[in-house]
């Protein structure tokens, strides 16, 4: 479900309680635990984690005005989703799902970059943390102009 809102607190306050309280404390422990340099913004209706325009001036190659994207999180109608870029790209995507079953014991729900958690208890917080921390906004660039170099 697209949100409406402008800010990432107009965002938690329109969520119903149980998600509300699942998606602060999701978005606590990637504040906590992304590299310095992403920036939080409000993405696609959803809460983003971007490489910003300072950082990045191309931005995301479809619409430079838009800042590179990495992580987004939203509270969609039948679960919790976190969009990680970085499992896209291949480059955590073998080390995630090895570690999943250490961490939870529902089956990864997930597509090619999302990770959807049907219910708020489901999310195991620490591997979301560790996932979160394990590419700065310089590798997050280099694994972006390598994809784009590729498609030339």
């Amino acid at each position: 479900m697209r949100s409406e809102a402008v800010n990432v607190e107009d965002y938690l306050s329109s969520l119903p309680d149980d998600r509300r309280a699942a998606v602060s404390e999701l978005r606590s422990t990637i504040v906590r635990n992304l590299p310095a340099g992403f920036k939080e913004v409000m993405s696609y209706g959803m809460i983003g984690y971007v490489v910003p325009h300072e950082t990045y001036p191309p931005g995301y190659h479809c619409d430079p005005k838009l800042p590179l994207g990495f992580i987004n999180l939203a509270s969609q109608k039948n679960y919790i989703a976190l969009y990680h870029m970085g499992l896209y790209s291949g480059e955590l995507l073998e080390w995630f799902r090895a570690e999943w079953p250490r961490h939870s014991k529902k089956k990864l729900d997930m597509g090619k970059s999302c990770i959807r958690f049907k219910k708020p208890e489901d999310v195991p917080f620490e591997l979301i943390g560790d996932l979160v921390s394990r590419i700065t906004p310089e590798r997050w660039v280099e694994i972006y102009e390598s994809a784009l170099r590729s498609r030339v």
